[in-house]
Order: structure tokens, then C-alpha cells, then sequence
């Protein structure tokens, strides 16, 4: 059985969610704000929680308390555990582009869906062709195979060094020096 993940403050919303996600056989994990789903997340990656982790959250941009839906998806994105789920964030605001842009970027979604959300056959093939695309792209990711550390050699040379040459030692006495053919004549 699948399990998706819901982030949202209105009560009606959350219950139909999981009211539906249920229908559709599939289990639900789900928070009222952003605090609560950030310490959810660390018992993830801590191996505190156990059971079958969400391959598609849903989140609300606006929460209440000092943590958005995007910060939520950013966090996803960072976790070992759940880094690869599909991310959809929800909004019953209208975002202009570049609020629209700045919210998927942070959040690392995969969509943005606005309220009122799609009726319930509509919303479930959208959410499945969203985790579809996301299934593809993890599946492409992991098989490309990880790059290689590339392996610079730097050689140096060396200025070649003239050879050592021995001082001139001036001879202090005769017996002191070794006499040539010429001298022993």
C-alpha cells in the first residue's frame, strides 16, 4: 500500500484528503503545520519512525507558526530518507509568477495545485501522473551512474641543476700534492 504525506491547516481540506486517500487505498501521514511535519521528518532520518514512509506530500504553502509548505519541501529535499517523494504544494492564494517560481524552487516541488482542489477522479489522476513523472526522473537519476572524482596530476619538472663543481684547493706544500709524469722525470 502507498502512503502520502498531507500538510494543512484547514480541517475540511485535511479530512476529505484523507478521506479520499483512503477510498483510493492509500494510507495517510498528515500535519497540521509546519513544525509538526519538520519533527516528523527528523524522527525519519533519526530511524525513530518505522512504518511505510510517503512517496507524494502535498503541501499548503500558507501554515500557521514560522514554517511554510516550501520550507517543509525543502526539508524533504534534504533528507536522506525521503529526499526522493513527490513534492505538490497547495495554495488557495493566486501566487504571481515569480511568487509561483520562488515557492517551487525553495520547496524542490514537482507541481503546484490551486483550491479548490480538483474534483476526486480529476485530483487522483493528477496526483498519479505528478508521482508518475517523479517515479521516471528518480528512476533516470539513479541510473546515471554517480560522476567520478576527476584526478588532476600535476607534474613539475625541475629546472635541470649544473653539476657540483669541487672548489680549487690550493696546495700547501709539495708533499701535500701528487706529482704528474712529467715531474717524477
Amino acid at each position: 500500500m502507498s502512503t502520502w504525506m498531507v500538510v494543512e491547516d484547514e480541517p475540511d481540506i485535511y479530512e476529505v484528503l484523507l478521506a479520499m486517500f483512503e477510498m483510493w487505498g492509500i494510507d495517510g501521514v498528515a500535519f497540521v503545520d509546519g513544525d509538526e511535519a519538520i519533527k516528523w521528518i527528523e524522527e525519519v532520518d533519526s530511524g525513530e519512525f518505522e512504518g511505510e514512509l510517503p512517496e507524494l506530500a502535498l503541501l499548503d504553502i500558507r501554515l500557521p507558526g514560522s514554517i511554510s509548505g516550501p520550507m517543509v519541501g525543502e526539508r524533504l529535499r534534504k533528507s536522506p530518507r525521503l529526499r526522493n517523494s513527490t513534492i505538490v504544494l497547495t495554495t488557495a492564494y493566486h501566487l504571481s509568477k515569480a511568487e509561483e517560481k520562488a515557492s517551487r524552487a525553495l520547496a524542490g516541488a514537482d507541481d503546484i495545485i490551486y483550491k479548490p482542489l480538483p474534483k476526486f477522479n480529476e485530483l487522483k489522476k493528477k496526483l498519479e501522473k505528478i508521482l508518475g513523472e517523479r517515479r521516471a526522473k528518480n528512476k533516470k537519476m539513479e541510473a546515471v551512474p554517480a560522476p567520478q572524482p576527476k584526478v588532476v596530476a600535476h607534474v613539475r619538472t625541475a629546472k635541470p641543476t649544473p653539476p657540483a663543481t669541487l672548489p680549487e684547493v690550493e696546495a700547501e706544500s709539495d708533499a701535500d700534492t701528487v706529482p704528474t709524469r712529467e715531474e717524477e722525470k
